[in-house]
C-alpha cells in the first residue's frame, strides 16, 4: 500500500522537480537536472549549476514575496526542461532515420539551446495564456452571470469571487482531465509519479532505488498542483476582503468596468501566490497538522488525474536526474559548469555519479 514518508531530519537538501517528456527535471539549491529515457533505452542527462534569483538578491527571500519568484524560475526552467526533452526526441528519431537511410552522418553543430530573449517570451505568453483563461474569462463569465441574475451580486461581494473561483476549478478540471486522456500526456503524467515518489524516498532517507519508491504514493503535498488548488483558495478569499471597499463606478460603460476590475486584480496575484507558497511549504514540513493538511487536500485530490502509477524504468529515470542534482550539492563548484552525458542504463549512471547515500542499504 502506498504511504507518506517519515521525514528523516538528517536530509537537509531541499528538492523539487517537474516531469518532462519521457523525463524529469530535479532542481535543488545550486543545481539544475534533467534526465529523459530515449527510444534505445540509454539515458540523458544534463546537469549545471544554478543559483535562483533569491541567492543573488536577498529580500526575495523574503516570506510572501519568495512565492512569486519562485513560480516565475519554475515556470522558466519547466520550459527550458521540456524543449530539452523534445529534442531528444526529435534527435533519436533523427539517428534512426540516419540507420535505417544507411548514413552515420551527424550535425554535431546544433545544441537545441534556448536563447535568453526565446525564453523569455515563451515564459510570457504562457504566463499571458494563463491569465486570459484563469483570470479574464472567468471573471467575464462570472459578470455575465451577475447581469443575468439582475445584479444579485456584484464585484464588490464575495458571492462574486466565491462563483469566479468555482469558474476557475471547473476550467482547469476539465482542462487536465481532457488532456489526460492523450497518451502522451498520460506519459508525462507516470514521470509526474515517479518524481514524487524519489523525492519522497530521498525524504525518507532510504536508498535511492527504484524498488524502495515503490511504497510510497505518488501525491506529493508540495506539488504544482496542490499549489494551484491553494491559489484558487487564497484568491476567493483575497479578492473578496480587497473589493469590499471597491467603488461601484455607477453610470459607467459595464464592459470597461469590469475591464478595470481585471486590471485591479492583476498586482493582486503577487500577494496570492506569496501566501499560497507558505501555506504549501509549511504542508510539507508539518505534515501531522490537520488544518495544513485541510488546505492542501483539493490539490492531492486532483493529483489523482495529474500523477499516474509509474514503471520501475520511469522511477529510474527520475531518481537518476535527483541524484545528478545531489552529486552537485555534494561537490559543489568542483563538478565544473555544465555538464550533459548519455548512459547506458539506471545502473551505469548511479557508478558514474557515484553520489554516496546510493550506495547504503537499509
Amino acid at each position: 500500500m502506498n504511504k507518506k514518508p517519515e521525514p528523516d531530519k538528517s536530509q537537509k537538501i531541499k528538492v523539487g522537480g517537474q516531469a518532462i517528456i519521457e523525463g524529469v527535471m530535479m532542481r535543488s539549491p545550486g543545481s539544475l537536472a534533467m534526465a529523459v529515457r530515449r527510444p534505445d533505452g540509454k539515458i540523458v542527462v544534463k546537469e549545471q549549476h544554478w543559483m535562483g534569483l533569491s541567492e543573488r538578491f536577498k529580500f526575495l527571500k523574503w516570506p510572501f514575496l519568495r512565492g512569486t519568484v519562485v513560480l516565475i524560475e519554475s515556470l522558466t526552467n519547466g520550459i527550458s526542461a521540456l524543449t530539452f526533452s523534445a529534442n531528444q526526441a526529435a534527435i533519436a528519431e533523427e539517428e534512426m532515420q540516419q540507420k535505417e537511410a544507411g548514413s552515420e552522418d551527424k550535425d554535431d553543430d546544433s545544441d537545441g539551446g534556448l536563447s535568453a530573449l526565446y525564453l523569455a517570451g515563451t515564459v510570457i505568453v504562457a504566463l499571458g495564456l494563463a491569465i486570459v483563461l484563469f483570470v479574464v474569462v472567468p471573471h467575464a463569465l462570472t459578470a455575465a452571470i451577475g447581469h443575468w441574475a439582475g445584479d444579485a451580486f456584484d464585484v464588490t461581494s464575495g458571492w462574486f469571487h466565491l462563483i469566479d473561483g468555482i469558474i476557475k476549478f471547473l476550467m482547469f478540471l476539465i482542462y487536465v482531465y481532457s488532456i489526460s486522456r492523450l497518451k502522451d500526456i498520460r506519459r508525462v503524467f507516470e514521470y509526474h509519479g515517479a518524481e514524487h515518489k524519489s523525492i519522497f524516498t530521498y525524504e525518507a532517507g532510504l536508498p535511492l532505488r527504484p524498488e524502495k519508491a515503490r511504497e510510497f504514493t505518488t501525491k506529493h503535498p508540495r506539488c504544482g498542483t496542490s499549489f494551484l488548488m491553494v491559489v484558487l483558495s487564497v484568491s476567493i478569499i483575497l479578492f473578496s476582503a480587497s473589493f469590499v471597499l471597491m467603488p461601484k463606478f455607477p453610470g459607467m460603460n459595464i464592459v470597461l468596468k469590469h475591464l478595470i476590475y481585471i486590471l485591479i486584480k492583476m498586482p493582486l496575484l503577487i500577494p496570492i501566490a506569496g501566501v499560497s507558497y507558505e501555506v504549501i511549504q509549511l504542508a510539507g514540513k508539518r505534515q501531522h497538522n490537520r488544518l495544513l493538511q485541510l488546505a492542501v487536500l483539493p490539490g492531492i485530490w486532483f493529483q489523482k488525474i495529474t500523477t499516474q502509477e509509474p514503471s520501475d524504468d520511469q522511477v529510474e529515470v527520475a531518481m537518476v536526474s535527483l541524484l545528478k542534482v545531489l552529486w552537485r550539492e555534494q561537490n559543489g563548484s568542483a563538478g565544473g559548469l555544465e555538464s550533459e552525458e548519455i548512459y547506458d542504463d539506471f545502473q551505469s549512471a548511479v557508478q558514474a555519479i557515484g553520489y554516496d547515500p546510493v550506495r547504503a542499504e537499509t
